[in-house]
């Protein structure tokens, strides 16, 4: 049997185990997951080998780290210095990112999307920027401080700080940081929010599995938004078609993983 884990600090919210261990039943697959708590992202690479895993998933805080972690990164991920999905190929570490085309299948409701404003600038940040940029659309990215925003800077993307930050108008935002997870938190400050909502015609929140303050404050605002839900499908299905070495098509994988969020 392989044996696949979610890392991340915090984990025993995630949903990925009962998405992956039902395809996994489904499709008849010999393999269970599991989550696994790590605090220090350095010691990623050991752990993952120490438990002899096939294969895994990184989550917040994680996923920088996990790039370091590899042996080989490949193809979206390779680009953007960001991995949430690992493969052990013959005793090597290979890193991809599912992150982005999750996200992309999560918000195609979404239409004439033209002008985002993401909020953080971790690992998901970077990814769902890249992809933005792919698509042709224009970014700009809000942080708490100077210290993260020096990549999206690189791409000559407006940066913004709490202090410096005056909002423009946008299609889309989209929260990135873990506000809201374990606390009660926005993702800035309250004012800042509430004139980033008023100029805004859809929000988006990675978390999922709650309402944050974040998504309240759209719903109060009557802005149409969503969690991570399905951005955590998109992505999970992509994860699920490596953990499978591509045995199965994805519509497969995909039917079967939506059935695990009824649970």
């Amino acid at each position: 049997m392989k044996l696949f884990a979610i890392f991340g600090d915090p984990v025993a919210h995630s949903r990925s185990p009962l998405m992956h261990n039902y395809v996994f039943s489904r499709l008849r697959f010999d393999a269970c997951y599991t989550r696994i708590h790590l605090t220090d992202g350095s010691k990623l690479k050991e752990t993952f080998f120490a438990l002899g895993l096939s294969g895994a998933n990184v989550t917040v805080p994680h996923k920088e780290a996990a790039f370091l972690a590899c042996d080989e990164v490949r193809g979206f991920a390779k680009e953007i210095g960001v991995v949430n999905t690992l493969i052990n190929e013959n005793g090597k570490l290979i890193g991809y990112n599912t992150d982005a085309d999750g996200f992309m299948f999560a918000i195609e409701e979404f239409n004439n999307l033209k002008k985002i404003l993401i909020l953080g600038a971790g690992g998901t940040a970077k990814a769902l920027f890249r992809r933005f940029l792919q698509e042709g659309l224009a970014v700009e990215v809000l942080n708490r401080s100077k210290g993260n925003l020096a990549y999206f800077k690189e791409f000559a993307t407006p940066c913004h700080t709490w202090e410096s930050f005056t909002p423009s108008s946008y299609d889309l935002v989209v929260n990135t940081t873990s506000a809201g997870l374990k606390d009660d938190h926005l993702p800035a400050p309250r004012e800042i929010i509430e004139s980033v909502l008023a100029n805004t015609r859809y929000a988006a929140d990675a978390i999922y599995g709650k309402v944050t303050p974040f998504l309240a404050l759209a719903c109060e605002k009557n802005i149409p938004a969503k969690d991570g839900a399905d951005m955590l499908l998109g992505q999970g299905v992509l994860a699920n078609d490596y953990f499978t070495q591509h045995r199965f098509d994805q519509e497969r994988i995909k039917e079967a993983m939506a059935q695990s969020f009824l649970f």
